[in-house]
């Protein structure tokens, strides 16, 4: 046979493999298991969740209620200026010395000690330079930068046909003449913008009567929401008025008032002795007076505007300079400059009192404040950080302390808040520590229940990773389930949470319960769930297959 049959070999070609279980065969196991109970499932996640639904409330209202101060700070906050005193107060000067000792001193020496207070207190100074530098602020961050001096104005009025001394100063009216001059400077200044308008007061105020300042010499009233206005505003321009008594308009505005010169003003006496004249109507006519008219009644716009300018008589930054300008070269002024006495009174003073002098008579070019109204409260930050440039690198008595009362309110409020929410988490997590016991116990009584279960499993060639495998994805299950339920109840209870708070405060929507938080949250009971059960998942694994398998 040229072609005979051979007989071939046959080989098996089966091939020995170590056996895995998958994690999703592992899920779904621990799912078919779970279903088969699912009442103590639903308990169990329910129990597991209370934990979460503590937390996922104070978050939501935590969240919610610095929404509410956020807005309020964009709302009301915004309109606080940045203001820059010659005499500031520094927050954190002397912190470290409030810390008493514990022990006495046996020394027999007395230590001369600064106060906190004294150290806190700061002279800045506000000289050309620096206010160069303020006004390199861009105009996209403010638009409003008011200049206050501290000079005083020689303020004079006809009053049917009389001629006499008034002033804007809402203190009691006073009979001295020259106390009179010199607290008008205590009046509101409002800013007026870098274009020269009066962009600030129209953002802020309405006009009832009358019409914004068009000029420098205009003078506002303000007045309350109810258009009252502090009666010592009226009483001290010379207007005759009773608490409660109603004045028209049309009785305020329209009112001429005259700045006079010092010059014309004041006379000397007595060697270096000044007094006010008395000879008002000349006075009144002097070419060099400058006329001032009131020109409208403003009111604040709404709430967020309360406070900005007081109650009472306002006028612009600008005028006075002008009567700086118009009164820096005076006789009294020159007097004063040359004299260690007070020129009214004939007693001495001292260089701060001296210094004050000058300044309230008009001697001083140098602004007492400056105040910085931002665009708005995000462009705060940045006019902040502006500032804080002119000061690196120099020495503290070459600062320039500023005062930030719309940070220091932020800073207040949100420092609260997170304590507040740090102390009701933390009491809520306690209940979290406790669930993840719970779920180590219920994870050990599945153990001993499926006992049998994981003798199988290990005789069709589970590994002891695979066990635990089983019971870690049945922790995992349970942890995401009470999350989620959690986090359905949590929210849920938002709404009857909001309804109480609103009957309360009137605040609407104040718990939020943020996404974020709602995420995290699952992941925090996911992963306590799995720390919990972990331990009796490891114990299950380290079972012996056959005494597994004997078990009842």
């Amino acid at each position: 046979d040229s072609r005979p049959f051979k007989d071939e070999e046959k080989t098996a070609s089966f091939d020995l493999h170590r056996t895995k279980m998958s994690y999703f065969t592992a899920l779904k196991l621990s799912f078919t298991n779970i279903m088969t109970k699912k009442g103590r499932t639903f308990l169990t996640a329910f129990a597991s969740s209370i934990g979460i639904i503590g937390i996922a409330v104070v978050l939501a209202l935590s969240s919610g209620f610095q929404k509410q101060i956020d807005n309020t700070q964009a709302e009301t906050l915004a309109q606080f200026p940045i203001t820059i005193s010659t005499n500031a107060t520094s927050l954190t000067a002397g912190a470290a010395d409030n810390t008493k000792t514990s022990t006495f001193k046996t020394t027999s020496t007395v230590v001369a000690k600064q106060s906190a207070s004294d150290k806190a207190q700061h002279t800045n100074k506000l000289n050309q330079k620096y206010i160069d530098y303020v006004n390199g602020i861009s105009k996209k961050l403010t638009d409003n930068i008011g200049y206050t001096y501290g000079t005083g104005m020689n303020l004079l009025r006809d009053v049917n046909g009389t001629i006499k001394p008034v002033q804007f100063s809402t203190a009691k009216p006073s009979s001295n003449q020259t106390q009179r001059g010199l607290a008008s400077a205590s009046s509101s200044v409002y800013p007026v913008d870098r274009e020269g308008g009066t962009s600030y007061l129209k953002k802020n105020y309405e006009v009832v009567a009358g019409s914004y300042p068009k000029h420098d010499g205009d003078v506002i009233l303000i007045v309350d929401r109810d258009n009252s206005t502090n009666i010592n505003a009226l009483k001290n321009l010379g207007f005759d008025v009773k608490d409660g008594q109603k004045v028209k308009f049309n009785q305020i505005v329209g009112t001429k008032i005259k700045a006079i010169s010092n010059n014309a003003y004041y006379q000397n006496v007595a060697g270096n002795v000044y007094v006010p004249t008395k000879d008002y109507a000349n006075a009144y006519k002097q070419n060099d007076n400058r006329e001032l008219t009131v020109a409208g009644v403003l009111r604040t716009r709404s709430k967020t505007s309360d406070g900005l300018l007081s109650q009472g008589f306002a006028y612009s930054d600008r005028l006075t300079k002008d009567l700086v300008a118009l009164n820096k070269d005076s006789d009294v002024v020159k007097a004063q400059r040359a004299s260690d006495v007070n020129i009214f009174t004939n007693q001495s003073v001292d260089k701060a009192t001296k210094d004050q002098l000058i300044t309230a008579l008009g001697g001083s070019e140098t602004p007492t404040q400056i105040t910085i109204y931002p665009t708005s409260f995000k462009d705060k930050d940045k006019i902040l950080s502006y500032l804080d440039k002119f000061n690196r690198g120099k020495k503290k008595a070459d600062q320039v302390v500023y005062t930030d009362l719309a940070g220091t309110i932020s800073s207040m409020t949100g420092g609260i808040m997170s304590a507040i929410t740090i102390v009701l988490v933390a009491f809520a997590g306690i209940s979290l520590v406790t669930s993840m016991i719970m779920i180590a116990i219920l994870t050990y009584t599945s153990v001993l229940e499926r006992t049998k279960e994981i003798g199988v499993l290990k005789a069709l060639g589970a590994r002891r990773k695979d066990i635990t495998r089983v019971f870690d994805a049945e922790t995992i299950i349970l942890g995401v389930s009470s999350g989620i339920l959690g986090i359905i109840i949590a929210w849920l209870l938002t709404f009857p949470i909001n309804a109480i708070l609103y009957s309360m405060t009137e605040l609407p929507n104040v718990a939020q319960l943020n996404p974020i938080h709602a995420v995290i949250l699952i992941l925090i009971s996911t992963i306590l769930t799995v720390l919990g059960g972990h331990i009796p998942a490891r114990m299950a694994a380290n079972k012996d297959a056959a005494i597994a398998l004997r078990a009842d």
